[in-house]
């Protein structure tokens, strides 16, 4: 696991290159504290950072062939490097490491860029072949390690962070309004955009190339495929093979030279991953939960409960309401660009607290969105029913009563999944998926900006990348499209870069089994009444964990990775709040309309109106825009 960064075609001397490229890596030293590695050359410059975890000795990057004709730097990991590493061995490659990132500079010389397909893993890597003189960046299928990549004029500059780009001399930081504006809506920054507006992402499944003359090539490699649906004999068999077929991932992941754990926190997903470990490794499973003292958001008796059935070595950790503040300026700094997630706290300090023992952790990450698991399924199902009523009942008496329900600032509460409901209920199913799970609807907005700003959005729509998706998706129903949606959007854009910066941010390395690229093509490709049977979320995967977990598990609501953001907002944060919203402030920064803003605080204080999710979201920009973009970090 590391961190790399780099540039190509650039115009500086050796002595400001190595600067700029020492620069770089530093900004990046928490991914990889165990070692720096170089490489520069007239052309081309490498850097990376290393967290070692496989070939501790003599794995150092950058990493080349036998003639030295081509290097390479890796992020991640590759999973079937053995497999790879032999087949590669018996056509005459010679290789000096026992590292699993050698096989990339040994297997491109045999398939070019077509080297891809051979790939079982997490990674971002860049490779330059001297030879050619191209230089070839790639992410993985799913998208689970990061990478970015700018032009400045002829140079094109990439790294594991954005950070490190912001690096290079004479770069410009400009905020990306069309950005600013899919954040509010989704509350991340669906690929290939970015906060900064020279800086892009590579999304998940694609390679970048540059050429010897100098071009940017983009092309996709891989996507999810949910068509060509899998049929066996009967349930037994989709069970049998499903738990098979995740035990295999699990397998791949154990391997490690250094202490490998898992987080546990009690739902069936970290569940099921910490019951297949101890199976395949009968000796000490390690497994970390934190929780925290409001009960509708603690989640560790469940945890506790999976723990002493599957007979891990449990560590457990109870985090106070102080603690998980005192993170946001530092979470802040790690992130980059604003994320209105506010499991990022809690996530931040599992991996913290889990990093004092082990430095590799399994992840259940990926089952809900695989397998149907979150309510907003369970509601476009219930809206086919609603879409029954006669509308002069739902427009003038359902529609009406909703919103008055009285505010609860509980996990999930009844009237808060009520409210979202109706609030997405007239969109077609595609863009009312993102209603519900974002927090700015295109109306709202309107009262948002101030009106300059505004100006700069004409003709931007914020649901075209929702659109863009539907027209090619792989998919043969509407679970299947708002399944590939939740891949493509909240898995990808949320979840990845939520647990790759807290974990990363920590110098700890997480792997995520249900992302497999090849049991996802199972699970993708598996009959739809198999995920959501009527309204019984994640059907098949609960079938198939009964002979793993107990009844209390399988059975129990899904809680999520909550915190209580409500409150806050009327006790521990409200001065910050205020002051974060003060009116002068707002309006000097000539983005939004401050007396919109002090509508929302004041309502959510009054407890009219729960504005948890919309003020989080701006609040979390206004961290990132005093702590990254106006205070950028020192190199």
């Amino acid at each position: 696991m590391c961190g790399i960064c780099g540039f190509r075609n650039h115009d500086l001397n050796k002595d400001e290159a190595t600067r700029t490229l020492h620069r770089m890596c530093q900004t990046i030293h928490h991914r990889g504290p165990d070692e720096l590695g170089t490489y520069l050359d007239k052309e081309t410059a490498l850097g990376m950072r290393r967290l070692s975890i496989i070939d501790l000795n003599t794995g150092q990057q950058p990493i080349a062939n036998e003639d030295k004709t081509v290097w390479v730097i890796a992020n991640g990991e590759i999973y079937n490097f053995q497999e790879l590493r032999k087949e590669l061995q018996e056509k005459g490659h010679l290789f000096k490491t026992g590292s699993d990132c050698e096989v990339l500079v040994h297997l491109y010389e045999e398939k070019g860029i077509n080297c891809l397909d051979q790939l079982n893993g997490m990674f971002a890597f860049a490779l330059w072949d001297k030879s050619k003189k191209r230089l070839f960046l790639a992410r993985d299928r799913i998208g689970i390690k990061p990478l970015y990549f700018a032009r400045l004029k002829n140079t094109v500059i990439f790294g594991s962070e954005i950070k490190a780009i912001l690096q290079y001399p004479g770069f410009q930081r400009n905020i990306n309004p069309q950005a600013l504006n899919l954040y509010l809506t989704y509350e991340y920054i669906p690929s290939p955009e970015t906060i900064f507006q020279s800086i892009q992402k590579l999304p998940p499944g694609h390679f970048l190339l540059v050429d010897e003359k100098d071009k940017v090539h983009i092309k996709q490699y891989w996507d999810f495929e949910y068509r060509s649906k899998i049929h066996l004999p009967n349930e037994k068999e989709y069970q049998e093979a499903l738990l098979e077929k995740l035990k295999q991932s699990v397998q791949r992941r154990l391997i490690s030279d250094v202490p490998l754990g898992t987080f546990l926190s009690g739902g069936i997903d970290s569940s099921l991953i910490a019951a297949l470990m101890k199976n395949l490794d009968q000796g000490r499973v390690d497994s970390f939960n934190i929780g925290f003292f409001q009960k509708s958001f603690d989640e560790s008796s469940f945890a506790k409960t999976a723990a002493d059935h599957i007979k891990t070595n449990h560590r457990h950790q109870i985090f106070d309401t102080k603690t998980l503040l005192n993170t946001l300026p530092q979470v802040a700094e790690n992130l980059d660009e604003p994320l209105g997630d506010a499991s990022i706290l809690p996530t931040y300090l599992l991996c913290q607290f889990c990093r004092r023992h082990v430095t590799v952790a399994l992840s259940g990450d990926g089952g809900d969105e695989l397998f149907a698991g979150y309510y907003t399924y369970q509601a476009h199902r219930l809206a086919k029913l609603y879409a029954l009523i006669p509308r002069l009942i739902r427009r003038g008496i359902i529609e009406k009563i909703i919103p008055r329900l009285p505010v609860s600032t509980d996990n999930f509460s009844f009237d808060f999944r009520a409210k979202k409901f109706i609030s997405g209920i007239n969109y077609p199913y595609g863009i009312r998926n993102y209603i519900w799970l974002g927090s700015f609807s295109p109306e709202e907005k309107i009262s948002l900006w101030q009106p300059d700003f505004q100006q700069t959005l004409k003709g931007h729509d914020e649901f075209s990348i929702i659109r863009h998706y539907l027209d090619s998706a792989p998919v043969e129903n509407w679970l299947d499209a708002v399944l590939y949606l939740d891949m493509k959007l909240y898995l990808q854009e949320d979840l990845l870069v939520k647990v790759d910066r807290a974990s990363m941010a920590n110098s700890l390395e997480v792997r995520v089994p249900f992302l497999d690229h090849e049991f996802v093509n199972f699970a993708t490709r598996l009959p739809s009444h198999l995920k959501l049977r009527r309204l019984q979320t994640k059907y098949i995967l609960k079938q198939s964990a009964r002979e793993l977990l107990p009844a209390q598990i399988i059975n129990r609501p899904k809680k999520g990775f909550g915190i209580p953001v409500a409150k806050w907002i009327n006790a521990d944060l409200k001065s910050v709040f205020a002051e974060t919203f003060a009116e002068d402030t707002i309006r000097a920064q000539g983005i939004f309309n401050p007396d919109f803003i002090q509508g929302l605080l004041q309502d959510h204080w009054n407890g009219l109106v729960d504005n948890r999710k919309k003020l989080w979201t701006l609040f979390m920009f206004q961290m990132w825009f005093t702590h990254v973009f106006q205070n950028p970090p020192v190199s």
